[in-house]
């Protein structure tokens, strides 16, 4: 008898972890307008054809697209920076 009651309390563990899981927010990706302003400002930025935008390239970026990418972000800030751990 206590092994069916073990086992029945881990079977209900284990359903309520992974139902929780289930209702875990997902991740969201860029949005596709957010995507053709990545793709403009690569397009017009990357001056070494790397694929990507380096801080120099970065600092070349005109305020009016500043301001777009900060209007695209949705907080006026800009992208979020990761922060060093001290």
């Amino acid at each position: 008898m206590k092994k069916l009651i073990s086992s029945l309390v881990v079977i209900g563990c284990i359903a309520s972890v992974s139902l929780s899981a289930e209702d875990a927010p997902k991740k969201k990706g860029p949005s596709p307008e957010m995507k053709a302003l990545n793709k403009e400002m690569l397009a017009k930025y990357d001056a070494d054809k790397d694929g990507k935008i380096s801080k120099e390239e970065r600092a070349s970026f005109s305020p009016e697209d500043k301001a777009k990418m900060r209007a695209a972000n949705g907080n006026g800030e800009g992208p979020k920076k990761k922060q060093k751990d001290s």
